[in-house]
């Protein structure tokens, strides 16, 4: 009997994979949480499954995601960053990843951890949804709104609730797996 997944996954080998391996479950490591909420930014107006074929070359041009580094980069740096057909050549998704970096920075000294800080929104948990079709599946929800208004206050970019439930979910902090899927339970 075959595997069931949640829709929107599809067929292709590194759609199911990222589905199968990564999308929901929980993350608590900074940099990987930095490289999601960026990408998921990179993302805005374009399909998860573009940049997804893009992450490998954002992490070689942006220095494996150290926010660190980014947070210096020059002017110089992200004019060749806008000329790399390897990622999304948008000016303000580019100079919003070294605004994001440097209030990455700020938030992990004052909260401790990047992971502390986004994981209060969720109060340290995952929430497990039972949804039985896509349509169920809100595109934002309070915590969402609560976290993008919070993570706009200290400076972040590309940071909206719809921007900010997508990042929870792929992060783990919301299983939004439909019951239906293997993952789901997986998950849980």
């Amino acid at each position: 009997m075959p595997v069931e997944r949640c829709p929107w996954c599809g067929t292709d080998p590194l759609y199911v994979s990222y589905h199968d391996e990564e999308w929901g479950v929980p993350l608590h490591d900074d940099r990987a949480l930095f490289e999601l909420l960026v990408l998921e930014g990179a993302q805005a107006g374009l399909s998860w499954y573009t940049v997804l074929r893009k992450r490998e070359h954002y992490r070689k041009v942006f220095d494996n995601f150290d926010a660190a580094k980014i947070a210096r980069y020059s002017s110089e740096r992200i004019e060749r960053l806008l000329a790399d057909p390897g990622i999304v050549r948008n000016r303000a998704k580019v100079t919003g990843t070294v605004a994001s970096a440097k209030a990455f920075l700020a938030v992990a000294a004052e909260s401790g951890s990047f992971n502390r800080f986004v994981w209060q929104f969720t109060g340290g948990r995952t929430i497990h949804n039972t949804w039985r079709t896509l349509g169920e599946v809100p595109a934002e929800t309070a915590e969402s709104r609560a976290m993008s208004k919070e993570l706009r206050r200290q400076g972040f970019t590309f940071v909206g609730p719809t921007i900010c439930y997508a990042f929870m979910q792929a992060a783990g902090m919301v299983n939004d797996h439909l019951v239906s899927c293997f993952r789901h339970a997986a998950v849980r």
